[in-house]
């Protein structure tokens, strides 16, 4: 939603200051179909000789999640909190055969399908179930098991920036893509120099309005879109950071109730729950799960 209001005020504001400073608009809309052709073209086609298939499709959707932004939100750190609760108590009260089943098999476990938005998310559910698993397979040192956690989120977090970052390089070579496209508009103009002064001074303008594209769709455009899209796949990766903060406490020996305390004060500000909204959440939990 903001990025949509951004968008409309960047609009605005820069065609709203050049209509009031006296310009024209006939002479870039005249000139904007070719010009976006040439430079947003040229760089959608550099962008795909650049990136494979799966980076590109991530890319993608990544601008829909730039618009939509993180997709976790308080509720989904409250549950996160209190399936790991269940988790971890069902291990230390009655032991690791009791979840075998809930990890071997997580689509058919009630424990996680009573979470059902986290139950759907395929990479969440796997990396809890995998580091329980090394737990019942004696893989039981913290530290051994922060440091195994760091590697993979690094890895995870790594690939999800991928698209995210060809993105960037995208904007950063918009405004040169902008200068080839003015370049050209030179050289048409060079063909006509004998028209009048008036028709060479709408040529040259509708060149360098290939210049004036490519660095408005740099930084207003692409560039913003990409640094919003970054920073939801790193909201998002706090969702990774509490579940390992809460496994590693664990290990460390400390009972269910301090172990969620910790992630819960690891959440990030404006989802972090109270302790009371996760104590009553932990409440509800029903005694048959």
């Amino acid at each position: 939603m903001f990025l949509i209001i951004g968008l409309v005020i960047v609009l605005a504001m820069v065609f709203g200051g050049y209509l009031l400073a006296g310009g024209k608009m006939e002479i870039i809309l005249h000139a904007l179909p070719h010009e976006l052709m040439v430079i947003f073209g040229g760089a959608i086609g550099a962008f795909i000789i650049a990136n494979s298939l799966g980076i590109i499709k991530k890319a993608l959707a990544g601008c829909v999640k730039a618009f939509k932004g993180a997709k976790w939100t308080s509720q989904d750190y409250v549950d996160l909190l209190s399936l790991l609760f269940i988790l971890i108590k069902t291990m230390r009260t009655k032991g690791v055969v009791a979840i075998e089943q809930h990890i071997e098999h997580p689509e058919e476990s009630k424990i996680f399908n009573y979470f059902p938005r986290i139950a759907a998310d395929h990479h969440v559910v796997a990396f809890i179930a995998d580091y329980l698993r090394m737990m019942t397979m004696n893989f039981e040192d913290p530290h051994q098991m922060e440091e195994a956690m760091d590697k993979d989120l690094e890895r995870h977090h790594a690939e999800e920036h991928e698209p995210q970052h060809s993105m960037q390089v995208m904007a950063d070579g918009l405004p040169a893509i902008g200068i080839v496209a003015a370049v050209l508009g030179i050289i048409k103009t060079m063909a006509s120099i004998n028209e009048p002064v008036e028709i060479l001074g709408r040529l040259v303008g509708g060149a360098l309005v290939g210049t004036f594209l490519g660095i408005f769709l740099s930084y207003l455009i692409v560039a913003p879109i990409a640094g919003r899209f970054g920073q939801v796949l790193a909201e998002e990766a706090k969702f990774f950071d509490i579940i390992k903060t809460v496994l590693v406490s664990h290990l460390h020996g400390n009972p269910p109730q301090i172990s969620v305390e910790i992630g819960r004060r690891n959440v990030p500000a404006h989802h972090q729950p109270s302790f009371n909204e996760l104590e009553n959440a932990l409440d509800e939990i029903p005694p048959d799960l």
